[in-house]
């Protein structure tokens, strides 16, 4: 089969090549999914630099979600059957013509969603499921912050949380993203270099959640806008990992800081995590409620060009490869 490659260097024009590889084979409670398309990731750009090595028994192969048809399982397998369209959470192995994974961590394709959206389902939706709902408890009439609304992340929990009956505050960078993440079901959508995000989120009321990808340089804001009871969960920290927390602040609103990764979970963890996203929010993947936008795909062998698109940080939504 091909793979996509790290093969070192700096950049990814350098550091992917594509190459041919044994197919691998399905084993006990495994399926083989013949990928059609594969989500790409940030945390596929920071395995390709060097600062995000693949857990413990993963492939090598960059590639945490793909969509395509099962075409082989292992034993013990009683779900799935060859031809089934699947889309899959992976620890690796995306960037391929087949990937192998615990049959537990597939779902079903909707019969009127192509591959290359469902592609970019799994990682986001389990991300925002186990991040928003499940460790922020986001209710219905609550209110989620969303900072990078923008991103395959952040425009996931805009949907999932509209869909789950909540209002949406989001926080990008320039107009046009501002604009696209109202245009997506957020009730508030801020420039973060232009508007006075504190003032501008306090007089919405403040937040109840807030989903941070930013890290430090939002600390201070995300204390300054949580309402009494408020979660904090941080997935991510792009502007750094330190930051100075207001210990009296928290106590006094009674706030939740907590955070999380899902690459590394135990496989029991992620069978339990997937067969909750299927119970609670595959409904609104089936109803086309929750169905992030693909602002470009690009073939496996231009990998790295998906890459640089991914880095530029000015797309919308979700970067997608096609095998």
């Amino acid at each position: 089969m091909r793979a996509v490659e790290i093969t070192g260097g700096s950049g990814p024009a350098e550091a992917l090549a594509l190459v041919e590889r044994p197919d691998p084979v399905a084993g006990p409670g495994q399926i083989r999914i013949r990928v059609r398309a594969a989500g790409v990731n940030r945390p596929d750009l920071l395995q390709r630099q060097g600062r995000y090595p693949a857990p413990p028994g993963a492939s090598d192969i960059l590639g945490l979600e793909v969509a395509g048809e099962v075409d082989q399982f292992g034993d013990g397998v009683s779900r799935w059957a060859v031809g089934d369209r699947v889309c899959a959470l992976l620890g690796g192995g995306g960037y391929a013509d087949y990937a192998v994974v615990d049959a537990r961590h597939a779902l079903p394709v909707p019969d009127d969603l192509e591959f290359v959206q469902a592609a970019a389902l799994p990682e986001t939706v389990c991300t925002v499921f186990a991040n928003v709902f499940e460790a922020g408890a986001l209710k219905t009439g609550e209110t989620l912050l969303v900072h990078g609304a923008t991103s395959g992340i952040g425009v996931t929990a805009i949907q999932m949380a509209k869909a789950a009956g909540a209002l949406v505050i989001a926080t990008s960078r320039g107009a046009g993203k501002a604009e696209a993440a109202r245009a997506l079901g957020a009730d508030l959508s801020l420039d973060a270099g232009a508007d006075d995000l504190e003032a501008s989120i306090n007089a919405f009321g403040g937040a109840d959640v807030v989903l941070d990808m930013v890290g430090a340089d939002y600390a201070a804001l995300n204390q300054a806008v949580l309402r009494p009871f408020g979660r904090w969960v941080v997935i991510a920290t792009l502007s750094g990992a330190r930051a100075e927390i207001d210990l009296a602040r928290l106590m006094m609103k009674r706030i939740v800081l907590t955070g999380s990764t899902l690459r590394a979970r135990p496989a029991d963890e992620k069978a339990r995590l997937i067969a909750a996203v299927e119970a609670t929010a595959w409904p609104w993947v089936a109803a086309g409620l929750v169905r992030p936008p693909v602002e470009a795909s690009f073939p496996l062998e231009q990998a790295s060009a998906a890459h640089l698109r991914l880095e530029a940080g000015d797309h919308v939504g979700k970067i997608v490869l096609t095998a």
